[in-house]
């Protein structure tokens, strides 16, 4: 039964308050069409960086490298980021479990963590707030957050509203690189918070196997962790050896860790992958997926990793996924690079020509009328911490690129086929059960004079007051939001039924329609 205000899916089991968002890459949730195909959005590129290094300041925290498998939240009236922070030598001040620790770790002059903090207040031009929580070569006057590890790598972190525990407010997933005696390899650590800036470490670690997180989001009611395994920790199919592969970790509680994991998304390891050994590499899925949650459903990019048998031939892409159950990803278009490396390039070594790898982590929200892609480019040098002249040139800096919200791709009329009607073209969607009280439904397109709506029930039988002559059409003209309305039939007497809607599309001189979303909200 719904309630007043939530839409149900009996296709996936999901349910969601207040607002569903039918993304035209989700085939699951319009799964039926005819001549219609996708048109993907090229995301715009802001060239300069939102966040770096502070390499005039040899003491910083982040004087080598800014990275972002971190966050960015709008939250408070601000926007508040967490990084990780790559520093140039020592820290004289590491606590004696610290220096523990370091027994553990090769001889290096660049050190990866700790998690660092900025705010903006418009998420452009961000500040370093001074917190005061850790000594760091000789002054607390920086940004760094307390945390009981040496090397950390990856900051995501989510605001957890659902949890009545306001100490629990903010949790954390970030991977932790070596401890002495801890753990047998780097891998996952958790933590909450009241206020995002202090944490309290979890007792419990999530798993005991290797474990890159690529992002951390709530969905369907459980905390997930999306990211990497790869190597002897994963086999692939017929137990053989296997490439990068991203798999999602889930929890109920963000205490207890389900220690199986599920697929998230892997790309087809080549027939003789199993033979082909150093020197032979292939494309794979670096850290699994940075996604959001829709709450009915989830976007996310991965880093397409072209793997190369030297490391600084190595660069990496971003592709587009989506996920129903939010474990489980598709490409809408396979193979399509959404972001490529060359589009969002770090700033570049004076001398030397270097490969992008680009990062993803929590860095996709809405803002207005945008959507926002926060994301890490780092200037791959090659990785030897041994190699001092080499790790002098290391830079990763926070990026950001934008589409119009919600509009990852749109759904538009063929234009070439033969054989078919290219001028009219429909798309049903799933089974939705609508709430009890209010509801309406909005569409995010272009064209919207080519475009008209009808509601059938579950079994694709179409309501005569709600289709044909009495199909709903556009109330305003082209937007993210745009209202529609049925002439005659009266919604309220759909509250509480299961329906299917069908999106009628038809071109015409100066209409091209093309729907990006369609907003179902109660």
């Amino acid at each position: 039964m719904t309630t007043s205000n939530e839409f149900q899916f009996p296709t996936t089991g999901l349910r969601v308050k207040n607002r569903a968002t039918l993304l035209a890459i989700d085939d699951v949730s319009l799964p039926l069409r005819k001549a219609l195909c996708y048109t993907m959005t090229k995301p715009e590129v802001r060239q300069e960086p939102v966040l770096e290094a502070r390499r005039e300041d040899p003491n910083a925290p982040d004087n080598l490298a800014t990275h972002f498998y971190g966050t960015v939240l709008h939250d408070q009236g601000k926007f508040r980021m967490w990084y990780y922070a790559v520093h140039l030598g020592e820290n004289p001040d590491w606590p004696e479990a610290m220096r523990v620790q370091r027994k553990k770790v090769d001889a290096s002059d660049l050190w990866q963590g700790p998690i660092c903090y900025a705010e903006s207040e418009d998420g452009i031009h961000w500040e370093r707030p001074n917190l005061g929580q850790v000594k760091f070569k000789g002054s607390t006057d920086n940004n760094c957050i307390k945390l009981p590890h040496l090397q950390i790598c990856e900051a995501h972190v989510i605001r957890d509203d659902d949890d009545p525990d306001p100490a629990r407010r903010y949790k954390l997933a970030y991977w932790v690189q070596d401890e002495e005696n801890i753990r047998a390899y780097p891998s996952l650590c958790c933590a909450v918070s009241p206020d995002g800036l202090h944490w309290t470490v979890s007792n419990n670690d999530p798993t005991d196997m290797f474990f890159e997180g690529g992002s951390f989001y709530k969905h369907n009611g459980y905390y997930i962790v999306n990211g990497q395994a790869f190597c002897s920790f994963t086999r692939s199919e017929g137990d053989t050896d296997t490439g990068r592969h991203g798999i999602a970790m889930l929890s109920n509680d963000f205490d207890n860790w389900i220690q199986e994991w599920g697929v998230s998304f892997v790309l087809p390891e080549p027939v003789d992958h199993d033979k082909r050994g150093p020197g032979k590499p292939y494309d794979q899925v670096h850290l699994g997926t940075g996604a959001v949650s829709y709450g009915n459903v989830a976007v996310g990019l991965y880093a397409l990793w072209h793997d190369k048998p030297e490391f600084p031939d190595i660069s990496a892409d971003f592709g587009l996924v989506v996920s129903n159950d939010g474990i489980a990803f598709r490409e809408p278009e396979k193979g399509y690079i959404y972001l490529a490396a060359e589009d969002s390039m770090p700033r570049q070594h004076p001398t030397k020509p270097m490969n992008t790898i680009l990062c993803q982590g929590n860095g996709i929200l809405n803002v207005g009328d945008e959507t926002r892609i926060y994301h890490g480019r780092w200037r791959n040098v090659g990785w030897d911490p041994a190699n001092a002249d080499l790790m002098h040139d290391y830079h990763a800096e926070v990026a950001l690129a934008t589409i119009p919200r919600d509009r990852w791709a749109g759904l538009g009329l063929y234009k070439r086929a033969t054989g078919i009607d290219t001028n009219n073209g429909g798309a049903w969607t799933c089974p939705i059960t609508l709430p009890e009280g209010d509801w309406s439904l909005a569409l995010n397109a272009d064209g919207v004079a080519g475009l008209s709506v009808e509601i059938a029930d579950e079994r694709f039988n179409l309501l005569p007051e709600f289709s044909g002559e009495n199909s709903a059409t556009a109330q305003a003209g082209d937007g993210l939001d745009v209202p529609v309305k049925w002439p005659k039939g009266n919604l309220a007497e759909l509250n509480g039924k299961t329906v299917r809607f069908r999106f009628r599309f038809q071109r015409s001189d100066g209409v091209e329609p093309m729907l990006y979303a369609a907003n179902l909200t109660a």
